[in-house]
This record gives C-alpha cells, structure tokens and sequence, in this order.
C-alpha cells in the first residue's frame, strides 16, 4: 500500500500511520478493504450494556422494593407457624430496606460510571453493500514519490545568451571619445 499524501510504500499492511509524512492510514486500509466504500461503524442498539453503577443501584432500588412484599410475607409465615414472629420480621424489614439502600450507596460511590466497551463491536466494520470502486484496480496502488530527474527531459533554455546587453558604461565612454567643436 502507498501513502495517499506523499506517496511513500508502507512497510506493512498493518501501518497506522506513514513513515515519511505521518499521514494516518488507517481509514484508507479500511476503505480499501471494503471495496471504496466509507465503513461504517456497526454498534446495535440493543447491545447496549448498563454501566455497573446503573446496575448496582437497580439492584438497591429493587431490594429496598422488595420490602414492601418480603415483610408482609414474612408475617404471614411466621405468625401462622410460630417461628419467632418478632425477630424474623423486623430482621427481614431491616436487612431488605437497609441492604438495598447500602447497595445504592456503594454503587454511586464506588463503581464504574461508564460500561466496559467490547472490543469487537466498537473497533468492527459494516460489511461493504456495492463496491464504488472497480474491484480489478484494487491491488493498484500509487507510485511512490519521484525525488530524481525524469530522464529525457531537457534543460531550460537560457535565453540571456540570445542577446548580450550593452555595458551599463559603454554609452558614457562614447560620450568622452567624441570631440568637442573648438571655438576659435
């Protein structure tokens, strides 16, 4: 592959930028590849993953809701069988309204506000549709740059050998070798 700027032949196909002028070659390996075609960058929409802080406080907000149907719940077991109603259900109360209150508190403290970005949907290409370049040209690449003479080509013509001006001098020395008329 050739540089599109200055035209220098890359080492590799897998240059990211030229070695002569720094030009990036990035997008243009990606367009050659996809036939001429600009790509595309493909991320679904419904591949978008929540964030660990989102996460975490969802989770707070559905044990602290979580509540409102454990401790009725809970009462109704216990009370009908006799299992220490009044320790499990303000145990159950505490630990549902407390726990996911805790969990909302650490993930807006503690955890990453952003999602961790896949690799292979951000950095991967949309599959070209119809190539707008003609795919028999596209091993062709640019000549590298000329930096010598293109043989054959003659010089300028110096055309100041044409005519020789005259001596800035010439006309005052011919002034002096003219006689003047002596008055007698």
């Amino acid at each position: 592959m050739y540089c599109p700027q200055c035209g220098q032949q890359q080492v590799s196909e897998v240059t990211r930028y030229c070695s002569r002028c720094g030009f990036l070659l990035e997008g243009v390996s990606a367009v050659l590849a996809s036939g001429g075609q600009i790509p595309m960058r493909s991320v679904a929409p419904s591949s978008r993953q929540q964030s660990p802080r989102s996460k975490g406080i969802r989770q707070g907000a559905m044990l602290m809701l979580s509540t409102l149907l454990l401790v009725p719940l809970a009462a109704i077991i216990t009370v009908n069988l006799r299992i220490f109603p009044e320790l499990i259900i303000p145990f159950t109360a505490i630990f549902c309204f407390v726990g996911g209150l805790l969990r909302i508190l650490y993930a807006a403290i503690m955890e990453e506000p952003y999602p961790a970005a896949e690799v292979n949907h951000i950095a991967g290409y949309a599959r070209a549709g119809m190539p707008q370049v003609d795919t028999s040209a596209r091993n062709i690449g640019l000549p590298p740059a000329s930096v010598n003479h293109v043989p054959g080509w003659r010089p300028r013509p110096n055309t100041a050998e044409l005519y020789q001006p005259p001596s800035v001098t010439e006309n005052t020395t011919r002034l002096l070798d003219k006689e003047e008329p002596k008055s007698r």
